[in-house]
């Protein structure tokens, strides 16, 4: 299966700079989690939406990390990532919003997602699915600073 959307977001290897502060790097990456779900499903779509994220913006992971046992530690994200709340309708706003975009990658996760065990049930499930119907639990964005900082606005963070 072909990937329908072309991704274009990330950092060029001589972006990335991991001596400097995470508020240098011209990108930032939010998650924002519907705030009517429970604790255990939030961070399931909240880490469900990271994993689609890190695997389309190129340039977000560090490098893997050797203790001084030797024993290595994956590369975490060098940009942070902020996860905040909204309500269902502001986060189906946030992501039209981001959708709108094109310097924005947006990840998003509909509450089928998790009822749904089948992979193949999902995608036949969301393709039969009006747009307009589709209740989003999580949406990840990664973009330029200021345009995430307008979509999100004073959104709190995930308690």
């Amino acid at each position: 299966m072909t990937d329908p959307t072309p991704h274009t977001v990330g950092f060029a290897d001589d972006e990335i700079d991991l001596s400097t502060s995470t508020r240098a790097a011209r990108l930032k990456w939010v998650i924002v989690v519907t705030d009517s779900l429970p604790a255990g499903r939030a961070v399931n779509a909240a880490v469900c939406v990271a994993s689609a994220t890190t695997r389309a913006v190129a340039g977000l992971l560090g490098p893997d990390v050797i203790d001084s046992a030797g024993d290595a530690h994956p590369g975490l994200p060098w940009i942070g990532c902020t996860i905040l709340t909204a309500s269902a309708e502001t986060l189906r706003q946030i992501r039209a919003k981001g959708v709108a975009h094109e310097a924005t990658f947006v990840a998003d996760m509909p509450g089928v997602a998790q009822a749904i065990r089948v992979y193949d049930e999902y995608i036949d499930t969301i393709g039969s699915t009006d747009p307009e119907m589709i209740d989003y639990l999580a949406v990840s964005l990664v973009g330029p600073k200021n345009r995430i900082d307008k979509i999100v606005g004073s959104l709190p963070l995930m308690p």
